[in-house]
């Protein structure tokens, strides 16, 4: 399996309610390579951000490692106030995060819309 290479594009959308959702665009695979590209790119949002998507539908490929990372990324949110929702997934991939307990700080969505309505801040 050829690893391709990690990405995140960084964009903004706006909520139900109006209020801004930083929505972080992945693409490529996520794994111990990508550390720098996830968690830089996570710490790198400005301070006042408090909505954030998750957009992971461009993802072909996510290991342990590259778990770890976005878990990272969701304590990291939950403990600095931040509302975190997700969508993308492959169902493989849903089943995954759901085992290991990712749902405890993000919701998994199918589409953007829905993840974009479940923000109720």
């Amino acid at each position: 399996m050829q690893n391709r290479t990690t990405s995140v594009r960084v964009s903004e959308t706006a909520g139900p309610s109006g209020k801004p959702i930083t929505v972080l665009r992945f693409s490529g695979d996520i794994t111990s390579t990508s550390k720098e590209t996830v968690l830089g790119t996570y710490r790198g949002l400005p301070p006042e951000v408090k909505r954030i998507l998750l957009d992971l539908s461009k993802v072909e490929y996510i290991n342990s490692s590259g778990i770890a990372l976005i878990i990272q990324v969701l304590m990291q949110a939950r403990n600095t106030g931040q509302s975190v929702q997700t969508f993308g997934l492959s169902d493989h991939f849903r089943k995954v995060f759901t085992m290991v307990g990712m749902t405890k700080y993000t919701d998994l969505h199918a589409d953007e819309l829905s993840a974009c309505a479940a923000f109720t801040e």
